[in-house]
């Protein structure tokens, strides 16, 4: 393993996890496509999910199939390029932090595989990329779409001011939540702002259990976190947290009139984010970072539920 030097100690340059950009990208291109989190997609994952929520969600209300399949494949290639912006972003503010802590050393900027000049011209490119997606829907949606940019570049800097950060992550996590009802509707309503509030409970309490693997770290550098502000009680936050996520989506589902198959997926939803709570030790990290990797499955399922009340309406 090679590495630079980092405050005085070795860093080392990522290894082959086996991913496809170990495998297979270019050798140029891999310190960018790792810098974006390409190799790890389970951020992205959760980045889309509120999108596809809302977009099933909004269909259903409008009893039309018309504009979902496009709208799910421009959402999945927004949330891919944006998180990686963001990501991007996240890395540049953060790199000095990032050397001084096990897990984010050997990141492509604080290991010195790409500068902070280079790592700000490709979240240019990224962020272009970005706005060529969002420009496909009305004008309302665009607008709705670059408001979330202000939550996204305060992000990286709560964690040094506030115990809460993932608070901010949710607002800027959840926003899809908001476009679907914009590119559909051309406007916001009360269901879109209470599923909204329900995948921001969501971001919360999953990015809590990630937020563990670094307690000790962050604890050390003075980084804070709510895995660090609930300790030992971090079951019962995720309780409240997990059952005020699923309280205001299902407040969603009421108000948007939703039926029996919506209302399937989001019980499985519950179900998932219950079992997480039963699983967790949050001493773990290997079973931390798998707990919050399988929130991309419980979003799925309620994705999958809200679709097919939405044929179940537009058939009817």
């Amino acid at each position: 393993m090679t590495g630079v030097p980092i405050s005085g100690a070795t860093a080392p340059v990522a290894d082959s996890t086996g991913n496809w950009v170990d495998s297979h990208a270019p050798e140029w291109s891999r310190p960018y496509l790792r810098l974006a989190r390409f190799d790890r997609p389970i951020g992205s994952w959760l980045l889309l999910m509120p999108c596809w929520w809302s977009a099933a969600l909004a269909a259903g209300i409008a009893k039309d199939l018309s504009h979902l399949p496009l709208f799910c494949a421009l959402f999945f290639v927004g949330a891919f390029v944006m998180r990686g912006a963001g990501c991007t972003w996240n890395d540049i503010t953060d790199r000095d932090l990032d050397g001084k802590v096990e897990r984010t050393r050997s990141r492509p900027i604080p290991s010195g595989q790409v500068s902070a000049k280079n790592a700000a011209a490709f979240m240019v490119l990224l962020s272009f990329i970005g706005l060529a997606v969002l420009v496909q829907f009305n004008n309302f949606a665009i607008a709705t779409g670059i408001a979330s940019l202000i939550i996204v570049a305060a992000y990286p800097f709560m964690k040094r001011i506030t115990y809460w950060p993932q608070i901010v992550l949710g607002l800027a996590f959840s926003w899809g939540a908001l476009m679907g009802f914009a590119g559909t509707f051309a406007r916001l309503d009360l269901v879109a702002f209470f599923l909204y509030a329900g995948s921001i409970a969501w971001v919360v309490g999953y990015d809590t259990i990630y937020a563990h693997q670094d307690a000790e770290d962050d604890l050390l550098i003075g980084i804070k976190s709510t895995a660090l502000l609930f300790g030992a009680k971090t079951h019962t936050a995720l309780m409240a947290l997990y059952g005020l996520s699923v309280t205001l989506l299902g407040t969603a589902l009421v108000l948007a009139g939703a039926g029996w198959f919506a209302w399937a997926g989001l019980a499985i939803f519950a179900v998932h984010l219950a079992s997480q709570i039963v699983r967790l030790d949050i001493h773990d990290s290997p079973l931390c970072l798998k707990l919050f990797k399988s929130n991309r499955d419980a979003g799925l399922l309620l994705f999958i539920g809200l679709t097919c009340d939405a044929v179940a309406r537009t058939t009817a």
